[in-house]
């Protein structure tokens, strides 16, 4: 009897342990900030490869990483990603933009460049999901 309670007491023990562990194991089905630069828009951000003028924010922030990564075209200050590194990861920024967020004062001052971004992508694992963009001079 006294064998039968020891195990028992050592059984209960362990599957208690267990139950602790497990409840402080979390895994989080929010997105988390991925990757993130600051980058200046400059005038050459401005313009697609061909010379045309970009109109809209997300197409400018586009160019700025095309810039950056495949034409190495870069403003003084600007940071790199590892994340719009990937063609195939530029190409979703227009749709991850509508998911995520920018004021209306920031699309205006990107379409007028001479302006900082701070770019936040948010995801998980190498996916993204979203972006946010802050703007300032």
């Amino acid at each position: 009897m006294r064998v039968l309670i020891a195990t028992t007491a050592v059984i209960v023990t362990l599957l208690s342990s267990v139950a602790v562990n497990a409840q402080s194991i979390t895994r989080t089905r929010e997105p988390q900030v991925i990757d993130s630069y600051t980058a200046y828009i400059g005038r050459d951000d401005l313009y697609n490869s061909s010379g045309a003028r970009l109109t809209k924010p997300w197409q400018i922030v586009r160019q700025d990483r095309a810039n950056y990564h495949a034409y190495g075209i870069q403003d003084g200050d600007d940071e790199g990603d590892a994340f719009f590194a990937d063609a195939a990861n530029r190409q979703q920024l227009e749709e991850m933009l509508a998911n995520g967020s920018m004021s209306r004062d920031a699309q205006s001052m990107i379409l007028r460049g001479n302006c900082w971004v701070n770019v936040q992508v948010y995801g998980r694992g190498d996916r993204g999901s979203f972006i946010e963009v802050e703007v300032w001079r």
